[in-house]
């Protein structure tokens, strides 16, 4: 395996790891339904508590998978996976490319 490979690879790591649970992964999903929620409306569609969801939020915004905007009081989070989708692209492009599959 060259080092680029493994480079990307590990650079995808946190991605990997982000979108490992469950919660975040459910969160993707409803997010990827609306435009954008607030912590508030995503708790009211799962079986997790406003500050569980507030956490899985922070993970999935500290790997850049969503973003948040603020409108007055609220605080609402919107996917955006751009550059993680770029980056997982590339990895899949540099695999096929390089190892024998």
């Amino acid at each position: 395996m060259s080092q680029t490979v493994l480079d990307i690879f590990r650079a995808c790591t946190p991605i990997f790891q982000a979108l490992g649970d469950s919660a975040r992964q459910d969160i993707i999903l409803l997010l990827g339904e609306h435009e954008a929620l607030t912590v508030t409306e995503i708790a009211e569609q799962s079986h997790l508590s406003r500050p569980a969801i507030s956490h899985h939020l922070k993970v999935l915004r500290d790997n850049k998978l969503v973003t948040i905007e603020q409108k007055g009081t609220q605080r609402y989070y919107s996917l955006a996976l751009s550059e993680s989708v770029s980056l997982l692209k590339s990895l899949i492009h540099e695999i096929e490319t390089t190892c024998e599959l």
